[in-house]
């Protein structure tokens, strides 16, 4: 049956997972922007208006924000072990309604802190509540898409994050600076709860919605080696730790998801407060420049993600097309460690644009990649371990970019970790063989 002759239902779902993966970014971005407001670095580190930060307060806001972000980050791996397998119990329709409602309220919360303390709070129940996000969207591509679609669905939801950050780049400060830097958190935290309503409203099973015609539900279904492996039963995430498959996903999260929440944390204030540079960039002219590195990277997150279901619908193995574009993608970052030394502003930010094209590109794979090697009842308690991998490793390269001089060090690691990735990768699943539980 050609796709082309079914109805597009499922895209809809694609939609409604983009807009949350969006919403999703947007609240945990606005803390990289609004960190440079000088109002917030005065607020935060308890000093009077008025106050000329010194080199020694730039110093204590950056070790600051390295603890700040190892809360989000601590908290985002421990909420995707019990997330995942909270979505894969309850379902996606409930259990990422609970994730929208808690993350939203967690945004609001940031709005009324006073002090350091009080953000690493609303930080750590922020990142509780965000990592319902990807465990869920995974399991509802499984769940809406056979295997050759999966890729390309994946990549247009991953690009959500992309959009996020470019719309905080250009919203807040904007907000900021006509409100304040509490409304930035709080206007953007409502936004979760708009999103839950359409959620509530939009969303079922392929088998809930009436609107679904038989003859997409029957493309939907139409991997036939998929059909009796969700029968129901429950699977323990302790028991996934024994797979070769869980690892061939967790290992690769550990070494590049930190590559990637690093940009998000950090390049604002790279951006500002780095020597390197000819010119730094401040909140009102911040924007640009993101616009352009994620848009950049929204292309690389589609376009590996449509390479990757070019290679399967040509007859490749599912292992051949994801590791042929895994190592694409590892050449793509490779340059990006000239970012730390280069004195042009614009080719740091070409370089830091391929770079996380690259990223976006990886990461949609193997989010895909956990569907092609585990049965749909296990997939978000999968991406629920592989998630929590990621931000173990996130929390750690935070916590050492907040105490040591500059960034070149993570710029070089960041500039080999998906080669490392990849190579877990095939010596955990060297045919990318489906596990079998």
């Amino acid at each position: 049956m050609s796709s082309t002759t079914i109805g597009k239902y499922r895209w809809r779902i694609v939609a409604l997972l983009f807009f949350a993966t969006t919403i999703n970014y947007i609240d945990r971005q606005v803390l990289s922007f609004t960190i440079i407001n000088e109002q917030f670095q005065l607020d935060i580190l308890g000093l009077p208006l008025g106050h000329k930060i010194t080199a020694a307060d730039d110093a204590h806001l950056k070790a600051l924000l390295g603890y700040v972000d190892a809360a989000f980050k601590i908290a985002y791996a421990m909420g995707f072990l019990f997330v995942g397998w909270f979505i894969d119990r309850v379902g996606t329709r409930k259990g990422f309604s609970f994730s929208m409602l808690l993350w939203s309220i967690a945004g609001v919360l940031h709005g009324l802190v006073s002090r350091a303390a009080g953000l690493i709070g609303a930080r750590f129940l922020l990142g509780i509540g965000e990592s319902g996000n990807f465990p869920a969207a995974v399991k509802t591509i499984a769940e809406w898409f056979p295997r050759k679609e999966r890729s390309f669905a994946t990549g247009i939801m991953n690009a959500g994050a992309n959009v996020g950050v470019i719309a905080t780049a250009l919203a807040v400060p904007y907000i900021i600076h006509h409100f304040g830097w509490r409304a930035s958190f709080v206007i953007t935290g409502g936004l979760g709860l708009i999103l839950l309503l359409c959620w509530r409203t939009w969303y079922n099973q392929p088998r809930k919605v009436q609107q679904l015609s038989a003859e997409e539900l029957a493309y939907i279904e139409s991997d036939k080696d998929e059909i009796h492996t969700d029968d129901g039963q429950k699977i323990g995430w302790i028991k996934l730790f024994g797979y070769r498959q869980t690892w061939a996903f967790a290992l690769p999260k550990f070494f590049t998801d930190c590559v990637w929440y690093f940009f998000l944390t950090w390049l604002p204030m790279f951006f500002a407060k780095s020597n390197t540079f000819d010119e730094n960039l401040d909140l009102s002219t911040v924007g640009i420049p993101f616009l352009v590195i994620y848009i950049v990277s929204d292309l690389g997150s589609v376009f590996f993600g449509w390479l990757t279901s070019t290679f399967m619908k040509k007859g490749w193995s599912a292992n051949k097309a994801r590791k042929t574009t895994l190592f694409l993608c590892g050449l793509c970052a490779l340059p990006i460690v000239f970012a730390a030394k280069t004195h042009s502003l614009h080719l740091a930010i070409a370089l830091i644009a391929l770079g996380t094209a690259a990223h976006q590109g990886f990461s949609s794979n193997i989010l895909a990649m956990v569907s092609d090697i585990f049965p749909k009842k296990a997939a978000a308690s999968v991406t629920g371990i592989g998630g929590m991998m990621g931000g173990v490793s996130g929390a750690l390269v935070s916590l050492y970019v907040g105490q040591i001089e500059g960034y070149l060090p993570v710029f070089i690691y960041a500039s080999s970790a998906y080669f490392i990735a990849l190579l877990a990768i095939h010596l955990c699943v060297p045919r990318m063989q489906k596990a079998l539980i």
